[in-house]
């Protein structure tokens, strides 16, 4: 069955940078698109971004734009989520995913992590 597991969370101070990893087995990132999502206790699951099949296409929603990066190294069969300048509202469990028809916000996507926490201290 296939797995994505991810790693990387953890405590920081706000304005540090950290970097979220999603590591595929019994899956090829190279057939699937990748994203990742954020939910905070209390709050609905919110898009953060995704990469396209190949990696070399991404977007970012919204509330990240500009601090936060998205890459996915077929090649390692590994996505990554890069945060820069975090802050405390970017406090969230962040869960990867992976699918087979699309990449976008609203893609369905056919595979989880189970998620890491990410606690961003004031």
């Amino acid at each position: 069955q296939a797995q994505l597991v991810e790693s990387g969370g953890g405590l920081v101070q706000t304005g540090d940078s950290l970097r979220l990893s999603c590591a595929a087995s019994r899956l090829s990132f190279r057939d699937h698109t990748s994203a990742w999502f954020r939910q905070a206790p209390g709050k609905e699951r919110e898009f953060v971004g995704s990469t396209d099949w190949s990696g070399l296409s991404t977007y970012l929603g919204a509330p990240v734009r500009g601090r936060f990066t998205v890459s996915k190294d077929n090649t390692r069969n590994t996505a990554y989520l890069h945060m820069n300048n975090l802050k405390p509202d970017d406090t969230s469990v962040y869960y990867c995913a992976a699918g087979h028809t699309g990449w976008g916000e609203n893609a369905p996507y056919d595979y989880w992590g189970q998620g890491t926490q990410v606690t961003v201290s004031s």
